[in-house]
């Protein structure tokens, strides 16, 4: 699998930034145009690059002085079918689907705490389905608001943002989570309110028997150990860059449901489903952070030696030249 990198390059710095993609046998197809570059005026070089050593060569770019003084640009190409991709892609080290990109991993923790209005909208809506499947005692509702809540994206940014110190960022994310439950929460409450107005649900609904959703305010050990199993797949996914796997994780835990049941609570004016749905969200979140922060660490700290034995283990992987159909 190949990056495909896009570099505007400052002319004093041309030299060094070729020095470090010809020099590297994980890189192939190298380009320079020189003087393409009209705004900022510059060379432009371009190359392909094995995911495996993208992590280290954008870090080699950044202390070249690039990001500041020039532009990068990664892009992922959808399909590499020739022979060298291949003769690189067996040269690097470990296995492309367990490469971690860190300064990728950064930019999403950083764009994730950035306050949109979809983020909110998206936040609102998850809590009102939650808050219906509380009233109708909806399994499938329940499972419907955790899909479609997206404060994973918020949590991964803190535990990314705890683990690399990056303290902006940790800040960032949750500020925006907090801000995001606190709207969806005033949100459902008055919503709750009209439907009390309106005779759809009285002070008697969260007292009614509800086996389907009864979990979503009674925490127990089972919950905080569901949220640092998911939060540590989350981490995963998203580090490794496996979008795939997220989808688990948005229904493994009970964020959204707790949020959604205390909104209700708060409007039924219920003390004991407030303080249990308070209980569940704080177990889920605490769990999930400290999860993700501990993936984070351990793959600054281990990974590198993980794919390397890993690749020994299980064989260095021949290039292949049959990439197009005969």
């Amino acid at each position: 699998m190949l990056e495909h990198l896009r570099l505007t390059v400052p002319p004093d710095l041309v030299d060094d930034t070729l020095a470090l993609v010809i020099d590297n046998p994980c890189v192939t197809n190298v380009v320079r145009l020189e003087g393409a570059c009209l705004r900022p005026a510059a060379d432009l070089v371009e190359c392909d690059v094995t995911r495996e050593v993208m992590s280290d060569l954008l870090d080699d770019l950044r202390h070249l002085g690039l990001s500041e003084r020039g532009g990068i640009v990664v892009m992922t190409p959808d399909n590499t079918p020739f022979a060298e991709a291949e003769a690189i892609g067996a040269a690097a080290p470990g296995d492309p689907d367990d490469a971690v990109i860190w300064p990728e991993v950064i930019e999403r923790a950083r764009r994730a705490g950035r306050p949109t209005v979809t983020y909110l909208l998206f936040m609102i809506l998850a809590v009102i389905l939650a808050g219906i499947a509380v009233v109708t005692d909806s399994a499938i509702l329940v499972v419907g608001a955790m899909v479609v809540g997206p404060e994973f994206a918020s949590v991964a940014a803190v535990s990314v943002g705890l683990a690399l110190r990056r303290w902006e960022i940790a800040w960032r994310a949750g500020a925006q989570l907090l801000a995001g439950f606190a709207v969806a929460i005033l949100a459902v409450a008055l919503l709750a309110l009209v439907a009390v107005a309106g005779g759809l649900i009285d002070g008697n609904t969260l007292a009614q028997p509800r086996p389907q959703t009864s979990f979503i305010w009674r925490p127990d050990v089972w919950s905080f150990i569901v949220a640092v199993v998911a939060g540590t797949a989350g981490v995963l996914a998203m580090s490794t860059d496996r979008g795939g796997a997220m989808v688990g994780v948005f229904i493994s835990v009970t964020t959204v449901p707790a949020v959604g049941n205390f909104a209700l609570a708060l409007a039924l004016r219920d003390p004991a489903e407030m303080a249990g749905s308070a209980a569940q969200l704080g177990l889920n979140l605490v769990g999930m952070v400290m999860a993700g922060a501990c993936v984070i660490v351990l793959q600054r700290l281990l990974w590198q030696r993980v794919l390397l034995l890993s690749e020994r283990l299980v064989g260095s992987r021949a290039p292949r030249h049959d990439t197009m159909p005969a």
